[in-house]
Order: structure tokens, then C-alpha cells, then sequence
């Protein structure tokens, strides 16, 4: 089968326009210094000429005000967002909110819909997603503790949540929680909305992460309590026992995001090698004329081209045969791009010294961003065990003792097949 990337003209001039909105008008907000009412005030015009341009949460179907462009412009426009922290923000499709309103546009009813998604879409309200725990492994979903029973009327739920994106600014939750404990473990889990202001609801802190300083504002991984929070039954997304199957439908296309704002990332931290390079002297020669240095910038070039173009193929695969067809690519996408951002930081970092160990510069920031890159949906060791799985099962063990490719017996095989030939040959001569 032919793969084919491509996108119209008139696509990439949103790219370009994209390109040029980000560099003049989204990267000064990272060095802005602003209460969060200013941050607000400064992103709104931002965000209403996004909208003008009919950019604005583009992951999502026209009649829920987003575009329907499919996983190969969504990369490619991710891609060029990702470069900044505050890009998908001003986009109108940053995490979790974008997932979650995924989610909802899929499985939500009308009134969930009508009550949740809309004024999220709207930038009125925020979202926070809540699946991973402090007692259990966040590798085996399949360990969630965290409980929801139904009783007159009523979810009620209990369990310790953490990590929970933007949990303490999130006006709703989505929460991962087991409702069948008796079913398959893939059939016990079902995804309920839980409004922030619902009682028992115990938002206990911000975690301190590496990320540090660009969680502001609220913005982070939130510690949360449920202790005997009801709400009601209606606010079950799906059907009960699908939260495993949502899961995945939200975090497979979100992979593909990830993946391509890591690139916009990667690249950002290239064209910062590239240019320090060419800049500083060392030894009597520019740094661009060592060879170390050129290997970094021919390896990162390379790997970087190698994630995008295997990201970009996984996104289409999702486009022409759906997400679950594309598990194994979207598995290596994940543990690859994670491993390409943090090698063409790390090199970016080295080339400028102790300037790339400061905070004078971005590298340092976006290093420590990276190495999350390599836990969130899902840790890379479970994505290398789905995609060695995924290529053994296509595979069979050879008869006998000796690998297929023995030579002495393929040998042997070959003097049988050709014996009589070989035979005819000899009494010729």
C-alpha cells in the first residue's frame, strides 16, 4: 500500500501563517512576566485571531466548532504549535482539555455535551483528567483502585488520584474508576464527570515536578481525593465498563500530538545548535568545524527526520484504518520521539556550555520538560513490549534445531534442489 502525506496548497498556507503567528506573537509569552489576569488578557486577542482563521481546536468536527482535519494536519499543525509551552493554548487544543473534549464529542450525551463541552470549547471552563494513582502502577491500568458504586441513583466515589492534569484549576474532571470489579480486567473501569465543586472533592496540592516554573497559573499535576463524592448516574461517559476502550481512543491520536510538538520542540533546540555552532570559536576554528559538533548536527538532523516521518505515517494510518490499526506505530512513535527530543536538547545544551545550563536560555526549561516525555501515556518500556509483541506475532519459531538461515543445511537443501542440474553439468564436461 502507497503511503501518501500530502496536504493542498491552501493547507500550508495556514502552516506558514501558523509559523509566523507563533514566532512573532506566542513565543514572547514565555518571557513574559504577568500575574495570570494579565497572562489572560495578553492570549484573548491571540486566541480570537486564531479563531478568525478558523484554527482554533481543529481536532474536533465543524458542528462542535472545530475543523475535522484528520491526524496528518492535526501533526503537522502540532508540530509547529508544540514549539511552545503556550502554543496549544492559544490554539484552543492544550491537555487535557482537547483529549477530554475528544472524549466528550464522542461518547458524551447531549445534555454532557451541552453542559460540558461547549463552554470548554468556548474557553469558559477547564478540564482535568483523572486515571493515575500513588498506589498502583501506572503502567497496568489494569491495578486502578479507585471505586464508583451506584446506589439510588448516584455514583459514589472513592479513591486517591494523582497526577491529575490541571486538577486544581479544572471547573470538571473526568475520572478513570472501576465500576465492574467483577468483570474482565479490561471491563472494569468506566470514565464519570465529576464537577470540581462536587463535596468529598479533595484537591490537595500541585505536585512539584522538573517541569517547574512553567506551571503556573494553576497549570500542573494535581493530587485529588475522592472520599464518598456522589454525583449522578447520568454522568457515566460511554457505557459502563468502556473506560479502558475510551482510554484508548483518547490516547492514541494524543500520542500523535505529543509525538509532533516534541518535534516542534527538537527543532527549535536544532536551530539553537545550529546557530551557537556558527557563532562561538574554539581552539582557532568555529565549533561548526569540529567534527563532534557536525556529528551532532548530522545525528539530531537525521533522527528528527526518521520520528516525523514515522509520526506522520502512524497518522495517516489512523486516518485511512482507525486508531486501533496503527497500535504498534503509535507505540514506537512514543518511545522514539521521547528518546529524539531529550538527544537533540541534551546536544543543544552541551554545544552552548554553561549558557545551555542556565536559565538565560530555553534549553534547560525544555530539558526538563523532556524528560517526562518518557512516563506520560504510558511509560516507554510497556510501548517497547507492545511493539516487540506486536512483531513476534507475525512470526514462528523454526522446525528443528538449526535458525532458517543455517548455512550448512541451506546448503545441503540446495545441493538436493539443484542435484540433478549439477549432475547433467559434471557428465557434460
Amino acid at each position: 500500500m502507497s503511503w501518501d502525506f500530502s496536504t493542498e496548497p491552501e493547507f500550508e498556507k495556514k502552516l506558514e501563517w501558523m509559523r509566523r503567528f507563533m514566532h512573532d506573537e506566542v513565543y514572547p509569552l514565555e518571557v513574559l512576566d504577568v500575574d495570570e489576569r494579565g497572562f489572560i488578557r495578553a492570549i484573548r486577542p491571540l486566541q480570537e485571531e486564531v479563531k478568525r482563521q478558523k484554527l482554533w481546536a481543529t481536532h474536533l468536527p465543524p458542528e462542535l466548532g472545530g475543523q475535522g482535519y484528520g491526524q496528518v494536519k492535526l501533526g503537522l499543525m502540532h508540530e509547529i504549535e508544540g514549539a511552545s509551552v503556550w502554543g496549544p493554548i492559544v490554539f484552543g487544543n492544550q491537555a487535557p482539555d482537547s483529549g477530554n473534549s475528544e472524549i466528550l464529542a464522542h461518547f458524551g450525551t447531549d445534555e454532557q455535551k451541552q453542559r460540558w463541552l461547549r463552554p470548554l470549547l468556548d474557553g469558559k471552563i477547564r478540564s482535568a483528567f483523572s486515571m493515575t494513582e500513588p498506589n498502583t502502577a501506572g503502567s497496568d491500568p489494569t491495578l486502578l483502585s479507585t471505586t464508583a458504586e451506584l446506589k439510588d441513583g448516584e455514583w459514589v466515589i472513592n479513591g486517591h488520584k494523582w497526577f491529575t492534569s490541571n486538577g486544581m484549576i479544572a471547573d470538571f474532571l473526568i475520572a478513570m474508576v472501576v465500576t465492574e470489579p467483577q468483570a474482565d480486567p479490561y471491563e472494569r473501569a468506566s470514565m464519570i464527570i465529576v464537577p470540581a465543586d462536587t463535596p468529598g472533592v479533595q484537591r490537595v496540592r500541585n505536585i512539584p515536578t522538573l517541569a517547574g516554573e512553567h506551571e503556573r497559573f494553576g497549570y500542573g499535576h494535581a493530587e485529588v481525593v475522592y472520599e464518598n463524592v456522589r454525583v449522578p448516574a447520568e454522568n457515566v461517559l460511554g457505557e459502563r465498563g468502556q473506560g479502558f476502550l475510551i482510554a484508548q481512543m483518547r490516547l492514541g491520536p494524543g500520542r500523535i500530538h505529543h509525538c509532533m510538538r516534541w518535534l516542534g520542540q527538537a527543532r527549535r533546540a536544532f536551530d539553537m545548535l545550529c546557530e551557537r555552532a556558527l557563532q562561538r570559536e574554539a581552539f582557532g576554528k568555529k565549533l561548526a568545524a569540529h567534527e563532534t559538533v557536525q556529528n551532532w548536527i548530522a545525528d539530531s538532523a537525521a533522527e528528527m527526520q526518521a520520528a516525523r516521518l514515522m509520526t506522520l505515517h502512524a497518522a495517516w494510518m489512523i486516518d485511512t484504518q482507525g486508531a486501533p490499526a496503527a497500535r504498534k506505530e503509535i507505540s514506537m512513535i512514543k518511545f522514539f520521539g521521547a528518546k529524539v527530543l531529550h538527544d537533540v536538547i541534551d546536544r543543544a545544551i552541551q554545544v552552548h556550555g554553561s549558557l545551555g545550563y542556565s536559565a538565560d536560555l530555553p534549553l534547560e526549561e525544555m530539558y526538563r520538560h523532556a524528560r517526562a516525555a518518557r512516563i506520560y501515556d504510558g511509560p516507554d518500556e510497556v510501548h517497547r513490549v507492545t511493539v516487540a509483541r506486536q512483531f513476534l506475532s507475525g512470526y514462528r519459531p523454526p522446525e528443528g534445531m538449526w535458525p532458517r538461515e543455517h548455512v550448512p543445511t541451506r546448503r545441503e537443501a540446495a545441493r538436493r534442489k539443484f542435484a540433478a542440474l549439477l549432475e547433467a553439468a559434471t557428465t557434460d564436461a
